[in-house]
Order: structure tokens, then C-alpha cells, then sequence
């Protein structure tokens, strides 16, 4: 069954996320505590919030970003989304939304967790919820074309050092140092 391969996915990159920091540390165990109060929560359908997957999608170098302009957001921040019935796991799903948001074919995921946030939102279930998101570093070949979904108003290649105005600075400068460090 998928949800039981998401949870016991997501359970497993929490337990084995090296944190970098107390706060860091502290969301690890809030996150590994929904998990134990909601075998259904890596799915959309649980209402009071769920687990996302998402990417830092770099370039070979580490050098450029790929950022999505997000219609509900309003903002360019990193590729990612839900997870979905047919995930085996949350590393499958972060690279099937990276697949599928960016149309890069050859992506490579690092399956060790990169960073996790929570973060309030009205999201496809029309309702507030909340997304606790599992972030994974990704790399795309060199020169890979891009294609923008039908879920992104742009997307574009972006310098780690000189994001568009409008972007999740901070959130995509600690994904990149973190990601650097690695």
C-alpha cells in the first residue's frame, strides 16, 4: 500500500536527517511526531496537514538554481508538491515534481534529506491546511532544456548569488549553503 511506503519513507529521511541546528532539530521531531499521529499524512486528502516533497533543483556546477513562479504563491521558490497515491516514497515523489514541473529528463536526487519546513496554506483542497515539506537536493544534466508546466506562471535559471526580486531569499540561500556543504 502507498501510503504506508510514504509514511514509513518519510519517517525513515526524518530519522536520518543530519539537522544544522537546534531549530532544525526540534522540526525533526515535530515532523517524526505528526507522522506517528497520522498514517494517512503523507497523503493531501488528510485536512489538518500533510506531507510535501520538494527539490532544490542546481545545475552541474552549483552554480544557477531553477526556480518555478508560483501561481498560488505569488513568489519563485523551489520545485515540489504533493505526494501522490502512486509514490512508493517521498523521495520519488520529490523527484516525480521536479520531473514534472521542470521537464527535465536525467535529474538526479540525493535521497538524504537537505532541509524541512512547515508552513500554513490554502492549498489544492480549497481549505487551510498545512504542508510540512521534506526538501531534497537535486542536480539536472548540463544544458538540459526546460519546459514550464502547467503549474508554474515561469520558470526560470537563476545565479545562487542574484535571485529575482520577489524570490524566498532567505529559504533558497540556506537550501543553496546547505546543499554547497554537502
Amino acid at each position: 500500500m502507498s501510503a504506508r511506503s510514504l509514511h514509513a519513507s518519510a519517517r525513515d529521511v526524518l530519522q536520518n536527517w543530519e539537522t544544522d541546528s537546534d531549530g532544525a532539530e526540534s522540526l525533526r521531531h515535530t515532523m517524526l511526531a505528526f507522522l506517528d499521529s497520522a498514517p494517512d499524512g503523507c497523503l493531501r486528502a488528510h485536512v489538518p496537514g500533510h506531507i510535501t516533497a520538494s527539490s532544490l533543483v542546481l545545475d552541474e556546477g552549483g552554480c544557477h538554481v531553477l526556480l518555478t513562479l508560483h501561481p498560488r504563491v505569488g513568489r519563485w521558490i523551489q520545485l515540489g508538491g504533493h505526494c501522490e497515491p502512486d509514490d512508493e516514497t517521498v523521495v520519488a515523489a520529490a523527484l516525480r515534481e521536479a520531473r514534472e514541473e521542470s521537464g527535465i529528463e536525467g535529474l538526479r536526487i540525493d535521497p538524504r534529506l537537505l532541509s524541512a519546513h512547515t508552513h500554513p496554506i490554502t492549498c489544492s483542497l480549497g481549505v487551510p491546511t498545512r504542508h510540512l515539506d521534506l526538501r531534497f537536493l537535486v542536480r539536472a544534466p548540463e544544458g538540459a532544456p526546460i519546459t514550464i508546466s502547467d503549474e508554474s506562471q515561469d520558470l526560470r535559471w537563476w545565479p545562487v548569488d542574484d535571485l529575482p526580486e520577489g524570490a524566498e531569499k532567505d529559504t533558497i540561500d540556506h537550501l543553496v549553503r546547505l546543499a554547497h556543504s554537502r
